[in-house]
Order: C-alpha cells, then sequence, then structure tokens
C-alpha cells in the first residue's frame, strides 16, 4: 500500500478528515475530531498508528512481531504502530476501518448513527 492509498483509504470513512496538529510531515487522520489514524506519510518505512482494542493489539503484536509494535508515543495500551509495506493491504484495510470503527463508538449515540455505524 502505498502513501496515497494510505491517505485515501483513511479519507474514505464518513466524516474523516486529514488534520496537522502536531508537524506539517504527520497527517492526523480524525472522525468529528477524534483521531483515528496518525502517520508520516512519506516516512521509510511507511507506518500508521492505529486504535485497537487492547486484547487484540497484544495479540497482533504476537503474531507480528516487529511489524506490529506499540503505538510510538501513543497510549501503547491502545495504539500499535503498524509497518503498512509488512502485510498485506487488504489487512491493513481491516486494521484501519477496525480503528476508525472502535472511535466511532466511543461517540454520542446521535454521532454514531449520523456517521450510519450504530
Amino acid at each position: 500500500m502505498s502513501p496515497d492509498e494510505l491517505r485515501a483509504l483513511c479519507l474514505s470513512f464518513n466524516a474523516a478528515v486529514e488534520d496537522f496538529p502536531f508537524t506539517p510531515e504527520t497527517s492526523v487522520f480524525k472522525v468529528l475530531g477524534k483521531m483515528f489514524a496518525l502517520s508520516s506519510l512519506d516516512g521509510r518505512p511507511l507506518t500508521v498508528n492505529l486504535k485497537c482494542d487492547p486484547e487484540d493489539a497484544v495479540r497482533l503484536r504476537e503474531e507480528y512481531p516487529g511489524v506490529v509494535v506499540p503505538g510510538w508515543h501513543m497510549n501503547k495500551r491502545h495504539w500499535n504502530t503498524v509497518t503498512v509495506g509488512e502485510l498485506p493491504a487488504a489487512f491493513v484495510r481491516e486494521l484501519v476501518e477496525d480503528s476508525y470503527d472502535l472511535v466511532v463508538a466511543g461517540l454520542p449515540r446521535a454521532e454514531r448513527l449520523r456517521l450510519d455505524r450504530p
């Protein structure tokens, strides 16, 4: 998956926006003001920080050592850093969607319904 494909994927979700609150090089993808992905799209290797269920986060780190690691500069319990090029694109898509869904699940019900994610 290329940086452009990762950006397009993150922006494909309802109400997703790209923001640069930290540095001009760090893309932060948010839904209704809440972050679900963070990446330096020009970084080599290409990595993305994604929110993850704590139990799944540990499992993924064990299954993909060195490829899925605790989230860099993030809450290590809830975030993973994923090396994008080391995993199949379809699997990366699932991880990004899971991150988006976790963030949306924490939103008020009215906002979730507005996003078609009850």
